[in-house]
């Protein structure tokens, strides 16, 4: 039986970010394997975390236990103060509503156009009008860039585009964390920073708590180390991030089931331990 935990990372602090999901000493096991040990950590509202590991160190499983599709062994998951281990199926859903997940592949849907995978949830889950989710996904979809496509099928889609066009459909019913599976993964050098900059966009201009699981080195330091700012002219520009804003975008490296570091982009490079030397090599 998993004990009721008031773990230190969900008590707002004063004048600090609230904790918007917090993971403490998480336990996951398939049968006889081992995948999390003792895993705790915690993503501040308006904030970037970077979940870094070998390929089996638990990085998807982290995200699949946040969103509630998996039920860890013992530990507590807490998504804007909610214990989501402890909750129903049925009590998840207004919990997930805040919560956006990309995934690898984007996982749209081959037989709906741009338009119905954009608006799928809100056309199919809420009472808004139809006239107001095709603002909404006309809003979302000019903010990516991809407002031209919005009557192609998928498989007139780039790699890139597919991926773009799943950050909007999870951004159309306004969720304030976005979850990042491998977004990335398959794409190449260009393409792939078309999807980087989408994602700095929806953490600088719209406020957005971001959870990325990567293997892509470039990728997560690119995400961490550039801001998205707004000129005069209303246009939108990423930039080389300042200290201040690098510094509010952590990296965690999970290894063998525990968090093997936490610290920021200039902590990482700089670290002397030979696993993470490796890793970064």
């Amino acid at each position: 039986m998993v004990t009721e935990l008031a773990p230190e990372a969900a008590r707002p602090r004063p004048g600090s970010p609230r904790p918007v999901i917090s993971l403490e000493h998480v336990q996951l096991a398939f049968d006889e394997k081992v995948v999390l040990k003792d895993v705790s950590l915690e993503l501040l509202e308006g904030r970037t975390k970077i979940i870094l590991g070998a390929s089996g160190s638990g990085k998807s499983i982290t995200l699949k236990i946040i969103i509630g599709l998996l039920k860890p062994d013992a530990g507590a998951v807490l998504v804007n103060g909610h214990r989501v281990d402890q909750l129903s199926e049925q009590k998840l859903m207004p919990i997930r509503a805040d919560l956006g997940m990309i995934f690898q592949e984007g996982a749209l849907f081959d037989s709906l156009t741009v338009r119905e995978n954009v608006g799928y949830k809100l056309y199919e889950e809420t009472n808004m009008p139809i006239p107001e989710v095709d603002r909404r996904v006309e809003e979302v979809l000019g903010f990516v860039g991809l407002s031209e496509h919005i009557d192609k099928m998928p498989s007139a889609l780039s790699g890139g585009q597919r991926r773009r066009v799943a950050i909007a459909r999870a951004m159309a019913f306004k969720p304030q964390i976005l979850l990042y599976d491998e977004a990335t993964t398959g794409l190449d050098p260009i393409t792939a920073t078309t999807v980087d900059d989408e994602i700095i966009k929806l953490r600088d201009l719209e406020g957005a708590s971001s959870l990325l699981v990567t293997h892509q080195l470039r990728d997560a330091f690119y995400v961490a180390t550039h801001m998205a700012v707004r000129d005069a002219n209303g246009a939108v520009r990423i930039i080389p991030a300042t200290p201040e804003k690098k510094d509010e975008t952590e990296f965690i490296m999970l290894r063998d089931g525990l968090v093997c570091f936490e610290g920021n982009a200039d902590e990482l490079r700089s670290s002397s331990d030979p696993y993470l030397r490796d890793f970064l090599s």
